[in-house]
């Protein structure tokens, strides 16, 4: 992959990522607090229904740029080994490779958003303090393994 690809998949993807998860923000929010287990109406209801913005948009465009070049990059690397009959298999190594490496960025964004929704009265550097102070470092990695077997595979 030589540097125009490379600068074109990382604007691209980070672009394109960061539009799909800030339309579908308020969504994701809902579904966090229908899935609270103090529920829906005690984790804020339709109020402030953008809690947890501001990690979901920091994590959002490297996400997604982090995944496109893992991604074309790894297809660039296997594209002369291959055949075509191994086409499929050569995109799916390529995608799984880049939600694996995507993940170290998406997961500890992920924890302080959802976090956030499922309590509205604590603004995003709150939680990740907090998340700090009690969990240290590990914290914002909870549930890496199974989001890397989610997405990944």
């Amino acid at each position: 992959m030589d540097r125009r690809e490379f600068t074109a998949s990382l604007v691209a993807g980070g672009c394109a990522g960061m539009c799909v998860d800030l339309t579908l923000f308020p969504l994701d929010t809902i579904k966090t607090r229908l899935q609270s287990q103090q529920g829906f109406y005690k984790t804020g209801g339709f109020r402030g229904i953008y809690a947890g913005l501001p990690s979901a948009a920091i994590g959002s465009f490297p996400n997604a740029a982090v995944f496109f070049v893992t991604y074309e990059s790894t297809k660039s690397l296997f594209s002369g080994y291959s055949a075509t009959n191994l086409a499929p298999i050569t995109h799916m190594l390529a995608a799984s490779l880049g939600e694996i490496v995507a993940c170290l960025i998406r997961v500890p964004t992920e924890v302080v958003k959802q976090r956030t929704q499922a309590s509205p009265s604590l603004n995003t550097y709150r939680v990740l303090l907090n998340t700090l102070q009690e969990e240290g470092f590990r914290g914002l990695y909870r549930g890496y393994g199974s989001t890397v077997l989610r997405e990944g595979f």
